[in-house]
């Protein structure tokens, strides 16, 4: 069993800044023009599930930085659904401020608006116990974003589709979305890394792990696509320096997720519009 040596260093883009990014070899990089942690710019304009993809951006109230990860629509009968990690929510079990989702994020700009964040939603382990590598396999979390004239689903297109994965189940050819920051990246671009996936841990819903891509900062709670729908989210890396390299993702299975989908999906249908 894969021996997990994680770091969440995924929220804070100057953590990266110094570190070697040649640190995957070549003939584990799967993505057509991949550089050396597996990854390359999505071509534009975005379409599809790239559009549904954004940024989600918060504040930490009291480390007093800011906060980018990435996030998907995900499909809703609310239609103001959006899937992104636990870690992105929460931290140090604190919920982080002024959150908002900007889908479609390209060169700095909101082309499809901006979202500001209304609901939360996050396992409830994830809120009531410190943090530990035990918490990964539900470090996943939705939010729910404020009606404009119309919903969010109405604006991006259709949300994706959910794709339960049970623990063991291994996935060759997903495809990793995000918006990489730190050195050599500019943290504002949409960039895509294809990998092959095995098991990590042999308790609660599992881990997906892939060694094709290296995740930097900005990557987390990116969607994992498998067949157009989403398999997982990015949740954290192996640190830069790791010559054999990985990416940790959320598997979207369990009682868990789906408990707590449904939840989220009632509260956005009964909110008031």
């Amino acid at each position: 069993m894969l021996r997990l040596v994680l770091s969440l260093v995924l929220l804070d883009p100057a953590a990266v800044t110094e570190v070697s990014q040649r640190d995957v070899p070549a003939s584990s990089v799967l993505t057509p023009d991949g550089d050396r942690l597996g990854y390359a710019p999505v071509p534009r304009p975005y379409t599809g599930a790239r559009r549904l993809t954004g940024v989600l951006l918060g504040r930490d109230p009291v480390a007093k930085t800011d906060v980018l990860c990435g996030g998907t629509v995900i499909g809703s009968r609310s239609r103001s659904l959006v899937l992104t990690a636990a870690h992105c929510l929460y931290r140090d079990g604190r919920l982080l401020e002024h959150l908002a989702f900007l889908p479609g994020f390209d060169r700095g700009r909101p082309k499809l608006g901006v979202w500001p964040v209304v609901r939360t939603w996050v396992p409830a382990r994830w809120r009531s116990r410190p943090y530990s590598p035990d918490l990964l396999p539900y470090d996943v979390g939705l939010v729910g974003v404020a009606r404009r004239k119309r919903p969010l689903e109405a604006v991006t297109g259709r949300g994706l589709k959910a794709m339960p994965t049970a623990r063991g189940t291994e996935l060759r050819g997903l495809e990793l979305l995000g918006y990489p920051a730190g050195k050599g990246y500019p943290g504002t671009t949409l960039y895509r890394c294809v990998g092959d996936t095995v098991e990590a841990v042999r308790k609660g819903p599992g881990l997906m792990v892939t060694h094709n891509c290296h995740a930097t900062a900005g990557g987390s709670g990116g969607p994992a696509l498998y067949g157009g729908a989403i398999a997982g989210v990015v949740s954290s890396s192996s640190p830069l320096r790791d010559a054999e390299g990985y990416t940790v993702l959320t598997r979207l299975g369990g009682k868990v997720f789906g408990r707590m989908f449904a939840r989220a999906d009632e509260t956005m249908l009964a909110r008031p519009h």
